[in-house]
């Protein structure tokens, strides 16, 4: 039975959808079946950082409404052995398809040892939608103070929707800002109230990816290609040291 992950970040622009895919490519590099999962009906982005914008033809609606089947909608990576990808629907789904989503989780568990589902950023419908049934979340979160706010308040609602661990991801890490700001990881971390899965440095690599539409394990980041491996092998066990930023 695979494990349902949920990437939240309460606000935008914190890098959660490029954390996705970096860390369900390193998650599938290391011999796991994983399906990311666009969970932003109508600002749908996920594919972009994947590189698959050009490959997709169905999104998850297609399925539940039986228009058609899980392997039609389903998109295999070409370049990355085990990599999944299902994308959201172009349009804001209806109440029907937003309470369907839960029933085709079970089978996609039976498929998949990981699916990571790309939450839009708030806590709206697609935020309870993606949460829902969900294992673990890993809030993404940066340094500045409406991130904090709003990782904070993202935490309070998984666990009010009984999502049974929740873990922090610290991205966009830039040490000399931190240093002005008189921040530390420690403040995030308190702030948001979850536990440490992983620290990744702000770099450019990441931005240059993703407008290039190449994934970030194939690109190759500086910093952040092996701070998201090691965020991938937490999540699967691996008792990885944090790398001193």
């Amino acid at each position: 039975m695979g494990t349902s992950i949920v990437i939240a970040s309460g606000k935008g622009g914190t890098g959660k959808t490029a954390c996705t895919a970096a860390i369900g490519s390193f998650l599938a590099r290391s011999g796991s079946r994983t399906l990311c999962v666009d969970m932003d009906a109508a600002l749908r982005n996920l594919d972009l950082a994947l590189g698959l914008s050009e490959r997709v033809s169905f999104d998850y609606s297609d399925v539940l409404s039986g228009r058609v089947t899980l392997d039609d909608a389903v998109t295999a990576h070409p370049a990355i052995e085990n990599l999944f990808f299902l994308s959201a629907p172009a349009e804001l789904p209806d109440d029907d398809t937003a309470e369907g989503f839960g029933k085709l989780l079970p089978e996609l568990k039976e498929r998949y040892d990981y699916i990571l589902s790309d939450s839009p950023a708030g806590i709206g419908q697609g935020f309870r939608m993606a949460a829902s049934g969900a294992d673990m979340a890993i809030i993404v979160a940066t340094g500045d103070l409406s991130s904090l706010r709003d990782g904070q308040r993202a935490a309070q609602e998984l666990r009010g929707l009984g999502v049974p661990e929740i873990r922090l991801l610290v991205n966009r890490v830039s040490p000399r800002v931190y240093r002005r700001l008189k921040r530390s990881i420690d403040d995030v971390i308190d702030t948001v109230g979850a536990r440490l899965i992983g620290v990744v440095s702000e770099d450019a690599s990441v931005f240059e990816a993703g407008n290039l539409e190449i994934p970030l394990i194939e690109y190759g980041a500086r910093r952040a290609w092996g701070q998201f491996r090691n965020v991938a092998a937490r999540i699967k066990g691996g008792k990885v040291d944090l790398a001193r930023i």
